[in-house]
């Protein structure tokens, strides 16, 4: 069996995996669901500090204390910048990297240029709590934004969302081990609407056709849930 490190994109924390990760559990797989810095149950750890190095950090770390190998790194949204770096800093760890509707980003590029449109919009709610400039601030029925319309799951949702560090959106990734971390195989599950903005003869070339997609909102781990466990279960028997 295979060992998954689910990484939550802007805003989340490793709740919104958690019928997921029940679903992979009970399949034999050993799953990680970690928060990143400064998100949902570790908001207390909230700082100025806080970017995308601190996550990329907390994926890299997490890897080397609990001994991975082979890990199987699965990145939604936001989450794909974390995984990109952190499959470059210690890709003697991972044996798959999965892009789950998630950023693909180049070297040197962030994810306000990755993904200009969208967090263009979200940079329009930039607001300042305790010296942090922070965006997407929950509000009641902003799961609907993520694609989460469902009365039960919508409002569970809501509950659990928090505000992103700016600087997370804003830094520059920068990659030390490109080219290892680019021979890592890749698999991308998107939704449809997405497809139009993506360049979809990369996508397939570099993840040799591992690509699939679903017709659904961008939170595809809550609203899909048995589809993606499924796609993830087979990618973990490649």
């Amino acid at each position: 069996m295979a060992t998954f490190v689910l990484v939550h994109g802007g805003g989340h924390g490793g709740w919104c995996y958690k019928p997921v990760a029940q679903r992979l559990r009970a399949l034999g797989h050993e799953v990680h669901t970690p928060s990143l810095s400064g998100l949902a149950d570790r908001a207390h750890l909230m700082s100025a500090a806080i970017d995308l190095d601190t996550h990329i950090a907390d994926i890299a770390q997490l890897l080397e204390f609990e001994d991975l190998t082979d890990a199987i790194l699965v990145g939604h949204s936001y989450g794909g910048m974390v995984i990109t770096g952190a499959a470059d800093r210690k890709p003697q760890r991972v044996g798959h990297r999965v892009y789950l509707d998630a950023a693909y980003p180049r070297d040197g590029e962030s994810l306000y240029e990755h993904a200009y449109e969208a967090i263009h919009g979200a940079k329009q709610g930039l607001h300042e709590v305790d010296g942090v400039q922070l965006v997407m601030a929950p509000m009641p029925g902003m799961a609907a934004f993520f694609g989460v319309t469902d009365p039960v799951l919508g409002p569970w949702t809501d509950a659990r969302l928090t505000a992103q560090p700016w600087k997370c959106f804003d830094q520059k990734l920068v990659l030390t081990n490109e080219a290892a971390m680019r021979a890592i195989p890749e698999s991308h599950l998107i939704c449809t609407s997405t497809i139009p903005g993506r360049d979809m003869p990369l996508l397939t070339a570099r993840s040799d056709g591992r690509v699939w997609d679903i017709d659904t909102g961008h939170d595809l781990m809550l609203t899909e849930s048995e589809w993606v466990s499924e796609r993830l279960d087979a990618i973990a028997r490649l």
